[in-house]
């Protein structure tokens, strides 16, 4: 059996802030979006894709991929935003065989919206505590996790 490599006590203080300081960040950034336009942070992530992609759409399981979500939650997510008028679904057209999630106008719209909260809580929250060098550090960091992380699972493509 191999034996483990503990973490330093400076490395466990980092590791404790990085997982407490996210989770703290995301709930904040979720809550500050539902409040103000009743939308979760997921759900904007799912219009901020949509509305980067070629003709507002993309194949479900790209729309997965590119959030590292387990297709069924957002399955499940777009069902929900599709009822409320903000995306649609649709059968690919080259194949028949995949399922398109396309952004609506009401959803490019809620986008718009929201856009300004989410944009101005990452800078308060995050961006403008940190460095440039250090927010860059962070980037290059976060970049070389979600490398090795997709390297260790090939179908997984959240660079696009």
């Amino acid at each position: 059996s191999a034996e483990t490599h503990w973490l330093d006590e400076s490395q466990q203080r980092s590791w404790r802030a990085l997982v407490v300081g996210w989770t703290l960040l995301q709930d904040r950034l979720d809550d500050d979006l539902r409040q103000a336009h009743q939308v979760s942070l997921t759900e904007y992530e799912i219009l901020v894709r949509l509305s980067e992609a070629e003709g507002r759409r993309l194949r479900m399981a790209h729309l997965a991929d590119s959030l590292a979500h387990s297709r069924s939650r957002v399955t499940h997510t777009v069902t929900r935003m599709e009822k409320a008028g903000l995306v649609e679904r649709c059968e690919t057209p080259d194949d028949g065989r995949g399922v398109l999630a396309m952004l609506t106008d009401q959803g490019f719209a809620l986008l718009e919206q929201a856009a300004h909260t989410h944009v101005t809580g990452v800078r308060e929250h995050l961006v403008d505590l940190a460095s440039d060098e250090d927010f860059a550090a962070l980037g290059r960091v976060m970049n070389a996790t979600a490398d090795h992380l997709v390297g260790a699972h090939p179908a997984m493509d959240i660079r696009n």
